[in-house]
């Protein structure tokens, strides 16, 4: 971890600094190219274009969960405050633009610190500084790391309350099963014993509404999924042709999840030069129509994911939905 000074036209803060190196996302690259069936990681979809053009996502109108989630919290702001309690430490996953955060930093009361961790560096950056002029009592301390991983919490000076972990999105859904499993563990360890979670989750409904939210009509999410393969042809030399990929977003119901590919219009090979002392050109060969697994999406339901949550060592506490039981807020204990 580097702990560096960011200055911006804005203003600045202090960075913990865990950001990935090129070096570390092209051996991730490689290896999910190289296995079979293909996948790349979508923590990596988040270069700076690919943060700006999820924000773009969250506004369309096939794109539900972003507003249902935003819905909830304005209506539940000051329960979910209450339940987290005064002088709380709130840890953000994944933090974005923010658009969440304001809703709930507003109703709690006096909290000690907002620890931002987002892989996205421009972006958060932008956003701590935000938070530090809106706030000017609170303590924000922006990590740049892949919160997925193993990683450290700054020290508190002034936090006496709880240490709570704020997920919104649906992120969670991103993970394998058993994937999310320990990466709840891992938040629960982060947290310490007294501490909590507060995360969204898409619940299961009509698959019609899901698949139509990853293939909007504007066009958005294919460039959002694309985009990844632009940014491995800048960071790891590659020569990916984006045209010919296209992207594709299906629903698998025995898996309860939709699945964001990148299809091969022909059969081809794609070559990868990350550096000179990575191991050489890498070269990737594809089918007609073969894909690459760039994300799934997992919709729960309440029963499913409350069994997930205690063998990761949770309970969930309380929890607030739409009217149309789309999503859900939950506050694990």
């Amino acid at each position: 971890m580097k702990i560096v000074e960011e200055r911006t036209s804005a203003g600045a803060v202090t960075l913990y600094d865990f950001e990935p190196t090129p070096d570390r996302i092209c051996e991730d690259v490689t290896r999910g190219l190289t296995a079979y069936p293909k996948k790349l990681p979508p923590k990596y979809f988040y270069d700076e274009a690919g943060a700006k053009l999820f924000e773009d996502i969250t506004h369309l109108e096939a794109y539900y969960p972003t507003r249902t989630e935003i819905s909830i919290l304005r209506a539940h702001a000051a329960d979910i405050a209450g339940a987290i309690g005064p002088h709380a430490r709130l840890v953000e996953l994944g933090s974005g633009s923010g658009d969440k955060t304001w809703i709930l930093l507003r109703s709690l009361d006096s909290p000690a610190a907002y620890i931002p961790i987002d892989i996205s560096r421009t972006q958060l950056i932008e956003f701590a500084l935000k938070v530090s002029e809106a706030f000017p009592e609170l303590e924000v301390a922006p990590v740049c790391a892949d919160y997925t991983a193993e990683l450290e919490l700054p020290p508190a000076a002034g936090a006496s309350g709880r240490t709570v972990a704020f997920f919104p999105g649906s992120t969670i859904g991103n993970l394998e099963p058993a994937d999310a499993e320990r990466f709840l563990a891992r938040i629960r360890r982060l947290v310490g014993a007294d501490g909590g979670l507060v995360l969204g989750v898409d619940l299961r409904k009509d698959p019609a509404v899901i698949v139509r939210a990853y293939n909007d009509p504007e066009g958005v999410t294919a460039e959002f999924n694309l985009n990844l393969l632009r940014r491995i042809n800048r960071e790891c030399g590659g020569d990916f042709d984006l045209d010919a990929f296209s992207h594709r977003a299906i629903f698998d119901p025995a898996g309860s999840r939709i699945e964001m590919q990148l299809v091969s219009s022909r059969s081809q090979v794609v070559r990868l030069q990350p550096d000179p002392d990575f191991g050489g050109v890498v070269e990737v060969s594809f089918d007609s129509g073969e894909h690459i697994t760039t994300e799934y999406s997992h919709k729960y339901d309440l029963g499913s994911f409350a069994d997930m949550a205690a063998r990761a060592g949770w309970e969930i506490s309380s929890g607030w939905t739409d009217d149309r039981g789309w999503f859900s807020v939950l506050l694990l204990k």
